[in-house]
């Protein structure tokens, strides 16, 4: 007699095989990516290229090209090849002047004569300008300050400087970190004249508002790292941005600001949908 099998409740039997992956398995699955892309992003360089176009700014000026580096944060977790690869980024792109905004180191003192001379690689046509951040005032404000100017980078603490350019001027500030109280805009501008194109460089976004009622008109910021591990867009659902000024290019009235993402970590050495970034901005006549 044949050998039979009967199927109780009228069941049809599943066939054998590769399951569906489960729920738990899926999140592990999405986990592990996740994990993956955020240790290798902190490496991932990117070039942000920015058109600003601003309407004080001399018209022999227009195309005027600054790389803008911020947060470099050497130490432990940032290998000097990254950093290198960052400064070899910023000279190939020929800028006519390059911006440094804050936080070269982070907590240890050693880091900063290999991070001075690193940065001492930088090259521009109208210099290489500096301005101190959080971190470096609670490492050592003025070790770097000394080591930063022996290799040739100006330094703006609260101070400013005309930078000739085509036959044409405009005025750079540099402002020291809102963050530990040592900020003065005031100071930063005393010797800029009312009508002239304004440029000022702080640490900290938060100087904006005030900014707007000296009337700078661009200033270039970091300290934000654009959120470093960022999981929802920067827009709200209303389409306006958020209400923090993290990356990018923003406005308080007649001021533009740009914001870096920055080249360095803190905390954790992670960085996810927010890779490091070389800022190229070129800036343009509004008429």
């Amino acid at each position: 007699m044949a050998n039979t099998i009967q199927w109780r409740h009228g069941r049809t039997p599943r066939p054998r095989g590769r399951q569906e992956p489960r729920p738990l398995q899926l999140i592990k699955s999405a986990l592990g990516e996740m994990a993956r892309v955020a240790l290798a992003e902190p490496f991932m360089i990117a070039i942000e290229r920015q058109e600003i176009y601003l309407r004080r700014l001399p018209q022999a000026l227009d195309g005027f090209r600054i790389v803008h580096l911020s947060d470099l944060h050497y130490g432990p977790m940032v290998e000097p090849r990254h950093l290198d690869r960052a400064i070899s980024i910023a000279n190939d792109l020929n800028p006519d002047l390059i911006a440094l905004t804050g936080d070269y180191i982070s907590q240890e003192r050693a880091y900063a004569a290999p991070c001075a001379e690193i940065v001492g690689r930088l090259k521009a046509p109208h210099g290489v300008h500096a301005i101190l951040g959080n971190h470096d005032h609670w490492t050592d404000a003025k070790l770097i300050a000394d080591l930063f100017r022996a290799e040739g980078v100006s330094m703006l603490i609260n101070e400013g400087t005309r930078i000739d350019a085509r036959g044409e001027s405009f005025w750079l500030a540099g402002v020291d970190d809102t963050m530990v109280g040592l900020e003065d805009l005031p100071l930063a501008l005393a010797g800029s004249r009312d009508d002239e194109f304004r440029l000022l460089l702080a640490h900290n976004p938060i100087i904006l508002r005030r900014a707007a009622r000296a009337e700078v008109d661009l200033v270039l910021s970091g300290h934000t790292h654009g959120g470093q591990v960022t999981l929802r867009p920067e827009k709200n659902r209303s389409g306006k941005p958020r209400r923090r000024m993290l990356r990018g290019l923003g406005r308080r009235a007649n001021t533009q600001i740009y914001v870096t993402r920055g080249l360095g970590t803190v905390v954790l050495p992670i960085r996810y949908g927010c890779p490091p970034e070389v800022s190229l901005l070129e800036l343009r006549c509004l008429r």
